[in-house]
């Protein structure tokens, strides 16, 4: 069962995960290149769970990668066996109702 991840844009069209991943790949390649795989990771269930990811409370979820920075990419489940990932689940779920 594979899943699709999805990065959350802003009514203005921004991709605020996207701006962090460039902003890591230059700054951090191994934190960058963890964390991606862990995108990567989340497209399997099998990695829905601790310790790539850890549950938070009403449907919202984490991505959990400890480097030189302690980084967190929240994201939750959406019909078709999608993850947008990003925190503003609450603006998506308004702008994409049938989603």
């Amino acid at each position: 069962m594979e899943f699709t991840v999805e990065f959350y844009v802003t009514k203005e069209g921004r991709c605020p995960v996207q701006e962090f991943l460039d902003d890591l790949k230059i700054h951090d390649p191994g934190d960058f290149a963890a964390v991606l795989a862990g995108l990567v990771r989340l497209r399997d269930r099998q990695n829905h769970g601790e310790p790539l990811s850890k549950a938070l409370s009403d449907g919202l979820f984490e991505l959990r990668h400890l480097g030189k920075l302690n980084t967190r990419v929240l994201w939750f489940f959406m019909k078709g066996r999608r993850i947008p990932a990003r925190a503003r689940m609450t603006d998506w779920l308004e702008r994409k109702p049938n989603a």
